[in-house]
């Protein structure tokens, strides 16, 4: 299982993203404080429909629910995604670190 925290201070909301791989697709589970990401609350997210931009699936379910286009969460559960289905690699994520957007 993966978690991770996404916190929109733009919008002062903080978001809790939950996934888990099971079988071919990830199990999304969201706890958010906003309506329009509420309704995004469980996904079941196809593995192989995460890697592009345009035809993605997480992106489709974002625009379906409203999202504004700054909205860091859709970008969370598609980070949760790569890892759950070993496009990315949780250690390299953990020390990492937290991403953010600086505004200057």
């Amino acid at each position: 299982m993966t978690d991770v925290t996404v916190n929109s201070t733009i919008c002062d909301f903080v978001h809790e993203i939950h996934g888990e791989l099971k079988g071919d697709k990830i199990i999304i589970d969201i706890e958010s404080p906003c309506e329009k990401i509420q309704q995004m609350s469980h996904l079941e997210v196809p593995m192989m429909e995460i890697l592009d931009i345009k035809d993605n699936y997480v992106m489709v379910k974002a625009q379906e629910a409203k999202c504004s286009s700054n909205c860091l969460v859709p970008c969370g559960i598609l980070n949760v995604c790569r890892i759950e289905a070993g496009f990315l690699a949780r250690s390299l994520a953990q020390r990492s670190g937290p991403m953010c957007i600086e505004f200057k």
